[in-house]
C-alpha cells in the first residue's frame, strides 16, 4: 500500500480524478503536501478539481470520514470551508490500488503571511463559531490533545526506533519526561472540543475579504486556545497584540476561558515534540529526507534538545503576562 502511495503515475491520478464523472485534460500539476498526495487536475469541461491521496496508515476510513463529517456540518453553519465532492450515494472517500483519495472543488485563494486588524477580527468570528460546532461533536475517532498522545507517546516511538544519537538519548528523554510531568496537570480540568488542531495561516486561504479554511487532517480534541496560538504565532508583544484582536472578535460569539492562555507553551512544547516523532514515522518517503535534510544529525537533536530545555523552564515558571 505504501509503495502505491510513494509511486502514484499520471494515469492512477487521472483515473481517480475521473471517478465523479468528466474527463481529464491530461494537465495536472502536484501541490505542496508532504503528508498526503495531492494534485490540482484540469478537467476537459468544468472547473479545476483537487485531489488528495491519503498517506496509507496515517488514518483509518472512519477517520477521515470524521473530517469530511465535520466540514458538511461547519458548511451546514455557514463557516467557510471545502467540504469533499460526493458520488451520487453520499460517498466521498473512494480508493484505487488500495490507497483512499478523495476529490475537491478547487476555490481560488491567496495565502496571507500578514494578517491585518480586520481579517483578524473575522477569523475570531468564524472561529469561535467552528469550536461551537466542535462542542457538539461528543465522540468523532480523533485523538485527544494531551502530554500523552503529543508528548509520551512521540518519546516512546523515537526511542524504540533509535531515532535519537545514542549520546543525546537520555538528555532528550529527560527533558521530555520532564515537560510531560509540568504539565500534566494543567490539562485535567481543561475543557476539550473537536477544532482544526493546525491553524495557521498557511492553512486559511483568502478570496479577496473572504477567508476559509482548509486543510483538516490534524482535527482532533483540544482546548479551543490550541487554535487560538497556532493563528497568532509567539509569546512576544506583537503575537499578544494579535491575540488581543482574535480573541475579542471571538468572545463576541463564544466565551473563552482566559485561563487557558497558560497552556499555549505547553502546547508549543506538545507540538515541537510530536513533529520529531511526525518527520520519524515517514522518513522512508524521499520528499521528507528532501524537506529535512538535517533530520537525525547531531546538529538536529542538539537543536531539539536546547529549544525543549527553553520550554522547560516556561511550563516550569509560567507568567501571568498571557492574560489580556
Amino acid at each position: 500500500m505504501l509503495d502505491n502511495f510513494l509511486q502514484i503515475l499520471p494515469e492512477v491520478i487521472f483515473d481517480a480524478a475521473e471517478k465523479l464523472g468528466g474527463r481529464c485534460t491530461g494537465r495536472f500539476y502536484a501541490l505542496h503536501a508532504l503528508e498526503n498526495r495531492v494534485y490540482d487536475i484540469e478537467m476537459e469541461k468544468g472547473p479545476h478539481v483537487i485531489i488528495k491521496f491519503y498517506r496509507p496508515g496515517r488514518w483509518s476510513r472512519a477517520t477521515i470520514q470524521a473530517e469530511h463529517d465535520f466540514l458538511k456540518a461547519l458548511e451546514a453553519s455557514e463557516i467557510p470551508v471545502v467540504c469533499p465532492l460526493t458520488d451520487d450515494k453520499g460517498q466521498s472517500i473512494f480508493e484505487i490500488n488500495k490507497v483512499m483519495f478523495t476529490l475537491f472543488p478547487k476555490r481560488p485563494g491567496r495565502l496571507e503571511a500578514e494578517l491585518t486588524t480586520e481579517q483578524l477580527k473575522r477569523l475570531g468570528r468564524f472561529m469561535a463559531r467552528l469550536h461551537n460546532v466542535g462542542a457538539t461533536v461528543k465522540a468523532a475517532p480523533r485523538l485527544r490533545l494531551d502530554p500523552e498522545t503529543y508528548g509520551r507517546a512521540p518519546l516512546k516511538f523515537l526511542k524504540d526506533g533509535n531515532f535519537v544519537p545514542m549520546e543525546l538519548a537520555s538528555r532528550f528523554e529527560t527533558i521530555v519526561t520532564q515537560i510531560c510531568d509540568a504539565i500534566n496537570p494543567r490539562f485535567e480540568d481543561a475543557k476539550y472540543v473537536l477544532l482544526h488542531g493546525d491553524c495557521h495561516s498557511g492553512n486559511i486561504l483568502w478570496d479577496r475579504d473572504d477567508p476559509y479554511f482548509i486543510d483538516f487532517d490534524d482535527m482532533l480534541y483540544a482546548p479551543p486556545v490550541q487554535d487560538i496560538w497556532m493563528l497568532t504565532g509567539g509569546d512576544d508583544d506583537y503575537g499578544k497584540e494579535r491575540r488581543d484582536i482574535l480573541l475579542e472578535a471571538y468572545e463576541q460569539i463564544r466565551t473563552f476561558d482566559m485561563a487557558t492562555m497558560q497552556l499555549i507553551e505547553p502546547l508549543r512544547a506538545l507540538r515541537m515534540i510530536h513533529f520529531s516523532a511526525w518527520i520519524a514515522r515517514r522518513w522512508e518517503d524521499s520528499a521528507f529526507k528532501a524537506a529535512f535534510p538535517d533530520f537525525g544529525t547531531e546538529h538536529y537533536w542538539q537543536e531539539q534538545i536546547e529549544a525543549l530545555a527553553l520550554q522547560l523552564e516556561k511550563v516550569q515558571y509560567p507568567t501571568t503576562d498571557l492574560y489580556r
